[in-house]
């Protein structure tokens, strides 16, 4: 089943005069219970192909169908609603509210929904428990460190039981130890409850944690490398290799 669809996808940006072009006519198929990982060298679209996945921006041109949603026929409000139901979005710098608990933290998206934290108790310390902090669900962010910062984000990514979780280098800002740490609760989400995830990253390592590896250069989708191994089994060398001939 697909979950998520890219239809000759073009992004476009005027800069002054000149007319950029990000990204130049993509197709990309996410299914069901897959973990695909974008990967491409600096500058090549793949943090703004995401942020078109998500609906937090427009394509130019083409169609993205999110959740079985064409946006393009959606009002901005409505894509709003599609993007705070149906997509979990994980970053690079956590994006947590200092002010908040951890717990608070993971259930902001059932709050900006309009539902109360109380109903949903369980399932904000079921994640918890699942990423490993339930001894820290009463500490702030300034409490945490790095990786647990990100494992809070990695809870409430999964707290509206999204179609999709949308992660844009979650392991950038944290140290190797940390960050194999993270992969691996991904892919164990992936594993367990059967999530989706796309994942931008420029770390060969990261990208051997999916299923897929979707290189993408100047805009445009390159190569495609399946991993028959994911997690502590993979093997990031091939993946390499792709890399190493994208940035010649």
């Amino acid at each position: 089943m697909t979950i998520l669809e890219a239809k000759l996808v073009r992004k476009q940006y005027q800069m002054g005069d000149v007319t950029v072009s990000a990204l130049g006519g993509v197709n990309l198929v996410v299914n069901k219970g897959e973990f695909v990982a974008i990967m491409g060298p600096s500058g090549s679209g793949k943090s703004t192909l995401l942020h078109l996945l998500g609906g937090l921006d427009g394509p130019s041109e083409g169609e993205i169908t999110l959740a079985g949603q064409p946006l393009s026929k959606l009002s901005d409000n409505d894509i709003t609603v599609v993007r705070r139901r149906k997509v979990g979005f994980v970053f690079q710098f956590y994006n947590l509210l200092p002010t908040l608990t951890a717990e608070e933290n993971v259930g902001l998206p059932l709050l900006i929904d309009g539902q109360s934290l109380a109903q949903h108790r369980e399932k904000i310390d079921g994640l918890l428990a699942l990423v490993g902090l339930s001894d820290r669900q009463h500490h702030k962010p300034d409490q945490l460190s790095g990786g647990q910062q990100q494992r809070v984000a990695i809870a409430r990514a999964f707290v509206n039981d999204p179609e999709i979780v949308l992660a844009d280098e979650p392991t950038g800002n944290l140290d190797s130890k940390s960050g194999a740490a993270i992969l691996q609760l991904l892919r164990q989400t992936c594993d367990t409850l059967g999530a989706t995830i796309a994942m931008v990253t420029h770390d060969p390592r990261a990208a051997s944690y999916a299923d897929r590896v979707v290189f993408l250069k100047d805009g445009a989708i390159v190569r495609e490398l399946k991993n028959e191994a994911h997690g502590h089994h993979a093997r990031s060398e091939p993946i390499m290799e792709v890399m190493a001939g994208l940035e010649l």
